[in-house]
């Protein structure tokens, strides 16, 4: 029997490039004992993600300091082809003033507009990946 597997796992050197080229992804963390999904800005820098949330948020309190995950990706539904990224790490409010002149230089800023916003650390320890391609670009197997 052959079949049209076109679902590609991408290294995690892929995953934080493809990471890189979209500005908005979704953070699952905890909020009162609850999931919670937020559609987040974000950039890749220095081997981590960094989040812009608004300063004072639950979000912000609800991320500092706990074990989340980071989805990001870009889907064609006409093709029915794309990627998807699936980061889990600890997240840590950004505190040092540097490293926020830094992502405020960047032009980093909450997807919800925050005059201050406030910018999350996201350090990867586990990062995963797919890549859907194209009817007919797959592996066939036997």
């Amino acid at each position: 029997m052959e079949r049209d597997d076109r679902v590609e796992a991408l290294s995690e050197a892929e995953c934080l490039r493809l990471l890189s080229t979209v500005p908005v992804g979704r953070v699952v963390y905890t909020e009162h004992a609850l999931p919670a999904v937020l559609p987040v800005s974000f950039q890749v820098a220095d081997g981590r993600l960094l989040l812009a949330v608004r300063r004072g948020s639950t979000t912000a309190r609800g991320l500092d300091g706990t074990v989340v995950a980071f989805q990001a990706d870009l889907l064609d539904p006409v093709t029915r082809t794309g990627w998807s990224v699936l980061v889990h790490g600890r997240a840590n409010i950004v505190r040092d003033p540097e490293q926020v002149r830094r992502a405020l230089r960047s032009g980093l800023r909450p997807w919800v507009g925050d005059p201050e916003p406030m910018f999350v650390a996201l350090v990867p320890e586990l990062v995963s990946g797919r890549r859907l391609l194209p009817a007919g670009h797959g592996v066939l197997w036997s």
